[in-house]
């Protein structure tokens, strides 16, 4: 019989296999480091365990525990299995909702090694940045989420059972399709709150169930009451042209929709919303994250909590993650968030602490702070992906990547490489690959100009053009489709030069 060694008495496990003690050890462990150590502020978290398959079908519906049904998600889900299942593609280790609490899933096959990190990952680095950066903060409402989601499920189903499956379909399919343009970009959405919202409808049902006796008939409805007509017409009033967000213009003017169908343009209006700000911080948020679970692990390992097996195979996993081909490998398809992201974070640390006389150059105001701690959730907090490269990418990171950048011209038959890194290029390569995370410079910008609301109801949309690049004939064809059956009157489309 063998005594244990007192560093197995330290350890968190001692094998590959996992149970919910152990889950449990390790989500202490996590959070005293997270908590203490790193200074994180975090929502409490909701940790649960799928399958692969659950996994698939949580891809498929955006990530989300509970969403309404429509046949995309189908597809996506039949696309992804099968991509699974040839061996084409794997699986994430965790999915983590944005919502209080924060809901993180892990994977059933991982091993208890991976059970830790994902709870690192997911639970702290992901859950701070959600809670913490200005723009979740400013459009995204993580206490009502789940809420809103339930009712958006059970309001769709009804108008399913009392419209049918292809009058909803149509409407979410139109809605679907302008879900890009669905987004306030710059000004602040309506006063009114979606749990706000949400209680005004359910107030207004009770009433007229009290009233009437038929719930059916009022939720969701076919005519609006003209104190409703009266003030939607007011709130389109109140619009000031132009109007970026398509969805909601439609949501408040369009002359056909009835009020169920004005309920689902604007459920799938405020889900674009609520995923907007991720589509801006997708080299952060995993930048954090990645970086939070490095230090993790690496102080557990530290404290004598995991063993250096664990630790190896935590470092096989997180080289993986942020492994970035080279250009001209077949593995290539652009730069790697997680990789940029913890590139630089892990730099803004080294500048705090050990910075050079370039860095001191560069940056004067971090350079040696040594609270790099304070340095990161200033930024976490404070930045998007375009700012956070413009203030923070350093000529060391630019070397370690090699970065160079291409001037590409629809009128050339060739590249011509216009900055590389070197003194010379570092504030253009830094500008360049900013400008490659702005959304204005991938997303049309299309905006209401005008609508004949009182003569021929004509929708008057303009693309504004920028640097030639105008839509694709298809795609804008297939587009206007949907946009015309939401409208139900003439929609014009002008293209004009920025």
């Amino acid at each position: 019989m063998t005594s244990a060694s007192p560093l197995s008495d330290t350890l968190l496990f001692q094998d590959a296999d996992w149970n919910f003690d152990l889950l449990k050890k390790a989500y202490d462990a996590c959070e005293e480091v997270a908590l203490n150590d790193l200074g994180l502020d975090v929502y409490p978290n909701q940790i649960e365990i799928i399958t692969s398959e659950q996994m698939l079908d949580a891809y498929s519906a955006h990530g989300m525990p509970l969403m309404y049904r429509h046949w995309s998600f189908g597809k996506h889900f039949a696309r992804d299995q099968q991509m699974y299942q040839k061996g084409w593609t794997g699986l994430a280790y965790e999915i983590v909702i944005n919502s209080d609490p924060c809901i993180a899933y892990l994977m059933e096959e991982n091993t208890m090694t991976m059970q830790t990190l994902v709870i690192a990952h997911a639970c702290f680095g992901h859950n701070h940045f959600f809670k913490n950066n200005y723009l979740f903060r400013q459009w995204t409402d993580a206490s009502s989420i789940l809420t809103y989601l339930d009712f958006a499920k059970k309001y769709i189903a009804r108008c399913e059972d009392e419209y049918g499956i292809e009058e909803v379909e149509a409407i979410l399919d139109a809605a679907h399709s302008l879900m890009d343009q669905g987004v306030f970009r710059y000004n602040r959405p309506p006063k009114l709150s979606e749990s706000e919202r949400i209680e005004k409808i359910r107030a207004r049902a009770e009433h007229e169930r009290e009233t009437f006796n038929d719930l059916w008939r009022t939720l969701p409805s076919t005519h609006e009451s003209e104190h409703e007509v009266e003030e939607r017409q007011l709130e389109v009033r109140n619009i000031k042209l132009p109007e970026e967000n398509l969805l909601y213009f439609i949501e408040k003017a369009s002359p056909v929709l009835m009020p169920w169908q004005r309920e689902l343009v604007r459920i799938v209006r405020n889900i674009g919303q609520y995923f907007y700000p991720q589509k801006q911080t997708k080299v952060m948020n995993e930048g954090c994250a990645t970086f939070v679970h490095h230090y993790i692990m690496h102080k557990l390992h530290e404290q004598g909590k995991i063993s250096d097996g664990s630790l190896l195979e935590f470092l096989h996993s997180h080289s993986s993650v942020i492994f970035q081909p080279e250009f001209d490998d077949q593995r290539y398809s652009g730069i790697n968030p997680y990789a940029l992201g913890f590139a630089m974070m892990e730099d803004i640390k080294r500048m705090s602490t050990a910075p050079t006389h370039e860095d001191r150059e560069w940056f004067p105001d971090i350079a040696g702070k040594g609270d790099w701690r304070a340095v990161l959730k200033d930024a976490w907090a404070n930045f998007r992906d375009e700012s956070f490269i413009q203030q923070y990418l350093s000529p060391n990171v630019m070397r370690q990547f090699h970065f160079f950048a291409l001037q590409d011209k629809a009128s050339n038959n060739h590249y011509l490489v216009d900055a590389i890194h070197d003194e010379r290029g570092f504030r253009r390569l830094r500008e360049r690959l900013s400008k490659m995370y702005d959304l204005g410079e991938h997303d049309p910008n299309i905006q209401v100009v005008g609508a004949d609301l009182d003569s021929d109801r004509t929708l008057h949309l303009q693309h504004t053009v920028y640097n030639g690049r105008t839509l694709s004939k298809q795609s804008r064809d297939q587009v206007m489709v949907h946009l015309t059956r939401l409208w139900g009157h003439k929609v014009d489309l002008a293209d004009v030069e920025a």
